[in-house]
């Protein structure tokens, strides 16, 4: 197929990329670069540096089969205190590719969602059934965004699915996660051991969990990268799908520490700070939907496989 990969020089579009082009597909990325790298663009697809929300129309009138959706602003902080930036970079954005979608007539959709539209679950692991009440202005336009395709769906038949998931992990190869603006657990530890930063603090050991530490589900970027290349060929006409994907087992907070410590021999001093306000105690992802109907099942769910992947990008990339 030929497909177009929006965001794709992004931490989770690059992989995604590159798994399409391995699997055979002609690859068109389009990145704006605002957090993206050029060179995290896979040999084989072509790159298109422009703006989505512009270049959308002139893009997808040249044809394509399908469209990977992962262009956004994802920073959960910053959408709380600047949420224009987030409901016109997201939900405008968002819309007018829609549209363009449309007008050329291009079938499928896959778009990167997020678990941020549940808000603080009511139960664990959340299922697709579980209430949306997001807590933040990221989580709430990325909702947005899913009730909009779910009405062009029902509107003009296109087959679309999105994906939700909480904690993205570990890389692939030369394609790693290396943000400006660092949020990621793993990622924040691993600049510890690297000697970009002192130490790691951790907002809260008193939740009601076994060590005392928020729980949270870690899904590898590769697993989560095939999971998308499973809904490309899943979508169905006039429907739009939602999963829920995860690792199906949660790790605490003291468990990444510790286990960067073992894969990256470094003592990683720590300190514990009061709770963060709205993080809830545990947030695992069911993803039952997803396996039974995309025949999606995850590889690489233990943790010490995600950071020694994770560390060994960060070793040979960002030292």
């Amino acid at each position: 197929m030929k497909l177009l990969v929006t965001g794709g020089a992004g931490y989770i579009g690059s992989v995604c990329a590159a798994r399409l082009v391995e699997a055979g597909h002609e690859v068109v990325v389009v990145d704006d670069l605002s957090t993206g790298h050029e060179d995290a663009v896979p040999e084989g697809a072509r790159f298109v540096h422009a703006d989505l929300a512009e270049a959308a129309p002139d893009l997808l009138a040249d044809g394509f089969d399908g469209v990977l959706h992962f262009a956004a602003k994802s920073l959960v902080g910053e959408s709380m205190q600047d949420p224009a930036k987030y409901w016109q970079g997201n939900v405008v954005t968002s819309l007018r590719l829609l549209e363009a979608m449309k007008e050329a007539g291009t079938p499928r959709l896959v778009f990167s969602s997020t678990a941020a539209t549940y808000g603080e679950p009511e139960s664990v692991p959340i299922e697709e059934t579980a209430p949306t009440r997001p807590t933040n202005t990221y989580g709430a336009s990325k909702l947005a965004i899913d009730h909009a395709i779910t009405s062009y769906a029902a509107a003009h038949g296109l087959a679309a699915v999105s994906l939700r998931y909480f904690n993205v992990a570990g890389a692939y190869g030369r394609f790693g996660e290396r943000h400006t603006t660092e949020t990621h657990l793993i990622p924040i530890v691993l600049q510890v051991a690297s000697a970009r930063r002192d130490r790691i603090a951790i907002n809260g050991a008193d939740y009601p969990t076994p060590d005392g530490t928020c729980v949270r589900d870690y899904i590898h970027v590769v697993d989560l990268a095939d999971a998308h290349l499973l809904a490309i060929d899943h979508a169905a006409a006039g429907r739009h799908q939602i999963y829920n994907l995860g690792s199906g087992t949660g790790f605490s907070n003291r468990e990444v520490v510790e286990t960067c410590r073992e894969v990256t021999g470094h003592p990683i001093p720590t300190d514990f700070g009061p709770r963060r306000a709205g993080d809830p105690a545990t947030l695992i992802a069911s993803s039952a939907a997803a396996m039974a109907n995309l025949g999606w099942k995850p590889e690489r769910t233990d943790l010490p496989t995600i950071v020694a992947d994770a560390w060994e990008f960060t070793q040979k990339h960002l030292g």
